[in-house]
């Protein structure tokens, strides 16, 4: 199966490691790019806006989705949010959901108020922490 690994570049370092899992199990994975150079963690997010911008970085993994069979989102604890899954990755989801991918969740839904409807009516498969079972 192709499957693009969606969720925060603050994961990223997951993302690798899962993206090493999948391979192994004989997948096809895109990842997200990490813009070398990019503060992705300052208050001041002009940084990162620029980078979004200038690498066409939301159409390019809207391209990668196109390409796959599933995506993957990769939803960790940010902070105090536990399994976040953020503005991009919402975005990424829904796309994923318009083109009849499979979803996949790599934890539960979170409980943020903006996602937890939405996401539960997408039906998304929860895979509990492993990505053994794709």
């Amino acid at each position: 199966m192709t499957i693009t690994i969606c969720g925060s570049i603050k994961f990223f370092d997951k993302m690798v490691e899962i993206q090493g899992e999948l391979e192994e199990l004989g997948h096809k994975v895109f990842m997200p790019v990490k813009a070398a150079g990019v503060d992705y963690w300052s208050e001041d997010n002009t940084s990162r806006v620029k980078a979004k911008k200038g690498l066409e970085l939301i159409n390019e993994h809207f391209h990668k989705i196109e390409k796959s069979e599933a995506i993957l989102v990769v939803n960790m604890t940010k902070g105090d949010i536990e399994n976040y899954i953020g503005a991009n990755t919402f975005l990424e989801l829904g796309f994923a959901h318009y083109l009849g991918r499979k979803i996949y969740l790599l934890n539960p839904i979170p409980d943020q108020p903006y996602i937890i409807d939405e996401v539960l009516t997408i039906d998304p498969i929860v895979l509990e922490g492993t990505v053994a079972e794709l």
